[in-house]
């Protein structure tokens, strides 16, 4: 046996094992010793592949005896060697633990350069396997809703109560206050050049089109895609990172009829109604802009208003509201149910919620436009 301090002592009874000793003051206002100390023996004795711990009864430690650990611990992976933590306190080999696992994720090897064409093939698997993953999803949720149509699950009615108030009522201040805007925008861009040929009674026709059959459907879908979607993901996240989700399954509860399909169908149920209220403010904007900044009629305003709006316009703006619903409340479940468990993940899946949101809102835009134009509605 050698010692080098008070600290620190080396035992090699056991072949190819070195047993390490830890006695005195570990914390920080004492110093640290390096790990060099223990790489010079590693160095002496070539034949080493383990290395155990023992501990003295008066070790007092902080930080200080982690931090000398854990780079001991980095430096013997690099050289094959095994450390072996079960001499050591329960508390430290939980803070090891920590600390090996932070750094592992947070400090990862250098990617290898891969060329161009294999970052494309790359991409593309990711994308598939993503449709893959959405498209196990939703027939986790079609089988699910079928359960609860039947009768055959545990539907928690006051908690969908309470998640229709929060998709629909908490969400009327926003809805009201962008709408109006849009509402005013719309009017004044429409003058620009409506007032050219004095035709500025139109303006009503254009904002009543526009919001009606498309507009206040997206914005409302925006809106709530911000608001509301990204709160299922954080939530269902949170729920993932404390392990909630793993009991429900624990105790035989699907996740998926538990927790989603209620706020499936809350959104669902309140978006083609937040639309038709947008359409309302939105009117509403362009009607105050139209009488006040530009002296028009109010009644002959509102029977062009009225004229403009055809019953196909509004159905239109609903169909586009009830697909925007459930593409924000499956991208947000989705993103939060696959999040990873930690405050990084539950970040990422609701940036990633609102981003996935807002991106099939765009593209179900181009879909159903196209759609209505070879209809010819």
């Amino acid at each position: 046996m050698s010692v080098l301090s008070e600290k620190l002592g080396f035992d090699y009874a056991t072949p190819k094992t070195l047993l390490i000793k830890l006695s005195g003051d570990w914390r920080l206002s004492a110093g640290l010793l390096s790990e060099n100390e223990v790489t010079t023996q590693l160095s002496a004795h070539a034949d080493i592949v383990q290395i155990n711990f023992s501990v003295s009864p008066d070790l007092k430690w902080d930080s200080g005896l982690i931090t000398f650990l854990f780079k001991l611990i980095k430096e013997c992976a690099q050289k094959n060697i095994q450390v072996a933590w079960e001499g050591l306190p329960q508390e430290v080999q939980k803070l090891l633990a920590l600390a090996l696992k932070v750094h592992d994720k947070v400090i990862s090897p250098p990617k290898v350069h891969e060329s161009f064409w294999e970052e494309v093939g790359g991409r593309f698997l990711k994308i598939g396997e993503s449709f893959n993953v959405a498209l196990n999803f939703l027939g986790d949720i079609a089988v699910s809703l079928c359960r609860v149509i039947t009768g055959r699950s545990y539907f928690r009615w006051d908690d969908f109560s309470l998640l229709v108030k929060r998709c629909g009522i908490d969400t009327l201040l926003l809805v009201s206050l962008i709408s109006l805007l849009v509402g005013m925008i719309l009017a004044f861009v429409a003058s620009i050049q409506l007032k050219m040929f004095g035709a500025q009674i139109y303006i009503a026709d254009i904002v009543a089109i526009a919001m009606v059959r498309v507009l206040a459907a997206v914005m409302t879908g925006i809106i709530v895609s911000g608001r509301i979607g990204a709160s299922f993901a954080a939530e269902l996240g949170m729920m993932e990172t404390n392990e909630e989700v793993d009991a429900l399954k624990t105790l035989g509860v699907s996740p998926v009829e538990f927790l989603v399909v209620p706020r499936v169908l809350a959104l669902v149920l309140m978006m083609p109604i937040l639309t038709i209220y947008a359409d309302l403010m939105a009117i509403v904007g362009g009607f105050l802009i139209s009488i006040w900044m530009f002296h028009l009629n109010p009644v002959e305003y509102l029977n062009h208003t009225q004229l403009a709006v055809k019953l196909n316009y509004v159905w239109i703006g609903l169909i586009h509201s009830f697909v925007f619903g459930v593409i924000i409340a499956i991208s947000g479940c989705l993103r939060g149910i696959e999040c990873e468990r930690d405050s990084a993940g539950v970040g990422n899946a609701t940036t990633s919620a609102v981003v996935t949101s807002i991106t099939g809102i765009v593209i179900a835009t181009a879909i159903i436009t196209f759609i209505c134009q070879v209809l010819g509605v």
